[in-house]
């Protein structure tokens, strides 16, 4: 599960695979090619075989493209890989902060004269290619579908993911796959829509009840379904997967060379997403004469609002999930002093007490190990190259998270080694005190992540800090650890319900000295009414991540009352919810972890 970062591509292998692609292109009459990290499914993680973006580049990111012209190659990332990109592509390729420079923008510069970029249809939405010919065609640029450039050059492409899906039990899922599915078509039908296409593998999986293992760290089957108004599904991927799920006479499963024929077959109106479907299906629909209805994924929201049972699941393997953290926490409190640990031990170490547990399927995402100047990138991945030691007098953060059968775990902790500065602990007391005041709200229905953020980042902000990351992300139950809509972010538009699970991490860092962040995650609850108050429906959130907060990167004299309150009745309730599962020697170390401030 846990490996150290090993570059895909070295640096010096991307300019002849460059030189490579441009002899294609130009053979093919084209002034650029467009090489996103996408897959046709969208999603956060991609298979070996849709790495192209790092077997061209070297840039490894979870987030980012290229643009590659005859005479320049620009490789676009957001501030998270500033320096991870730097290090990772050779000079030919120029990095591009994004989305401080827009695609277009570079391209309209690289092209003064006009001509024609090709892109794979099937690894861009409508939404994104729509949006860049309105500001392409004035410039007289022309986006030409193409097929994809870098597969014929990749000689030694790895062959596309076979695991087999599996069934997900209905008592963790809290519905059948037949009463998700007619719920979805009964939209459909109130929409006046004949179908709706789902392109992602978290929508589909949730949709049906299955599980798969064709990505890192995400338990899914890649696949295509159309979602039919009388609640059949049309499911498209390579049948063999299926084999041990026995078959179900509302799914016709079908192999991948089918969906072409079954979109052309259709009668409209058909739903299809804009922002999560390859524009190639709008391709196909709009040869085939099939009227499309623009919206959303119809599975995304529904997903977003768990069931009773999935929180019931999910809070059970967060309790798993925090015993094997406090048994990391306290081995790191016993071997840190010693020095010599790495952080590369450290990940494995956490890693081994997940195992442990008996019930880790996978690491929900690649473990952030990071320790001293490490801390200040929020997205670091360690290397064999970049391994570092713990020091005492700086600090240690570990952000991580696992993959159970009944939930998805996602934690932070900064951890002082040795005695921190004044100004780290004033650092992490604000924010402390931001991530205090979002598990405390109260807030009326009908609010979005858009409205709550500023509550996190106050504290910071009457010091004159901030952070560039959202508050925020959803989280599915045994999927996504990073699912939407449902976000706390100054852009999120999407109404927070009941159900909806988010992590709340607020962070600060300070470049090439020190970073500090600290998550859980909670669920959106309904409020009980308070005396006197209440004259319209409230919402708040429930906690579900149990595991010590570090008491000496606290400045107890900065926070007030009811936050001294707050942190003393989580730690109360971390000692009693993971103290009984403890071995006694770690038992012992948790009772003076949570002890009151």
């Amino acid at each position: 599960m846990f490996q150290s970062f090993t570059e895909a591509t070295s640096p010096d292998q991307g300019p002849p695979r460059l030189a490579a692609l441009r002899r294609v292109l130009a053979q093919d009459g084209l002034d650029g090619f467009l090489v996103p990290r996408a897959d046709r499914h969208q999603g956060e993680y991609v298979a070996g075989r849709d790495e192209r973006l790092a077997w061209l580049t070297g840039f490894t990111g979870s987030a980012g493209f290229c643009a590659v012209r005859a005479e320049k190659a620009a490789i676009f990332s957001d501030g998270r890989y500033t320096v991870q990109v730097k290090s990772q592509v050779a000079s030919d390729f120029t990095p591009v902060n994004w989305p401080e420079t827009k695609l277009e923008d570079w391209l309209v510069e690289a092209l003064p004269n006009g001509g024609a970029v090709g892109f794979d249809p099937w690894l861009h939405t409508s939404a994104e290619i729509e949006r860049m010919e309105k500001a392409l065609t004035p410039a007289q640029i022309t986006l030409r579908p193409v097929s994809n450039k870098i597969d014929a050059i990749w000689d030694d492409q790895p062959p596309a993911p076979e695991a087999p899906a599996y069934a997900y039990p209905p008592e963790i899922a809290g519905k059948t796959s037949g009463e998700k599915r007619e719920e979805i078509a009964g939209a459909l039908r109130d929409a006046g829509q004949s179908a709706a296409v789902l392109t992602l593998p978290d929508s589909i999986a949730w949709l049906l009840n299955i599980r798969g293992g064709d990505l890192p760290h995400l338990p899914v089957t890649q696949a295509f379904a159309i979602l039919h108004a009388d609640a059949r599904v049309s499911l498209f991927s390579d049948p063999e997967k299926f084999d041990d799920l026995g078959p179900d006479p509302s799914i016709d499963l079908a192999h991948w060379d089918a969906f072409t024929p079954a979109l052309e077959a259709l009668t409209g109106p058909v739903r299809v997403d804009p922002a999560t479907a390859p524009h190639q299906v709008k391709l196909i629909l709009d040869g085939a004469g099939v009227e499309i209805a623009k919206g959303d994924d119809p599975c995304i929201l529904p997903k977003a609002r768990k069931t009773e049972a999935e929180i019931t699941a999910t809070k059970a393997a967060h309790i798993r999930d925090g015993v094997a953290m406090a048994r990391f926490l306290h081995w790191l409190d016993d071997t840190a002093p010693g020095g010599g640990l790495t952080e590369i031990d450290c990940a494995r170490k956490l890693e081994a007490f997940r195992e442990e547990t008996g019930a880790l399927r996978d690491i929900s995402f690649d473990t952030i190990s990071a320790a001293g100047a490490h801390a200040a990138l929020p997205h670091y991945r360690v290397s064999e190259a970049s391994n570092a030691t713990l020091t005492s007098g700086e600090v240690y953060l570990v952000d991580s998270g696992g993959q159970y059968l009944d939930g998805t775990t996602d934690i932070t902790r900064t951890i002082a080694i040795g005695e921190p500065s004044e100004e780290v602990k004033s650092a992490f007391t604000q924010v402390l005190r931001g991530m205090i005041a979002i598990h405390r709200l109260r807030f009326p229905k009908g609010l979005a992540g858009q409205h709550l953020d500023a509550f996190a980042r106050a504290p910071l902000w009457a010091a004159g800090r901030d952070f560039d990351h959202g508050t925020g992300h959803g989280v599915g139950v045994f999927l996504s650890v990073h699912e939407g809509p449902q976000r706390l972010s100054r852009i999120s538009k999407t109404v927070l319900e009941p159900g909806m699970i988010l992590s709340n991490e607020p962070g600060y860092y300070r470049e090439g000295h020190f970073g500090i962040r600290i998550e859980n995650l909670i669920v959106v609850r309904t409020a009980d009414p308070v005396e006197g108050g209440d004259d319209r429906p409230m919402l708040k959130f429930e906690t579900i991540t149990w595991a010590p907060i570090d008491r000496r990167l606290i400045d107890a004299t900065a926070l007030d009352p009811v936050e001294t309150d707050w942190i003393d009745g989580y730690h109360a309730q971390v000692a009693a919810k993971i103290g009984p599962h403890l071995p006694p020697d770690t038992a012992n170390w948790l009772k003076h972890a949570t002890a009151p401030l």
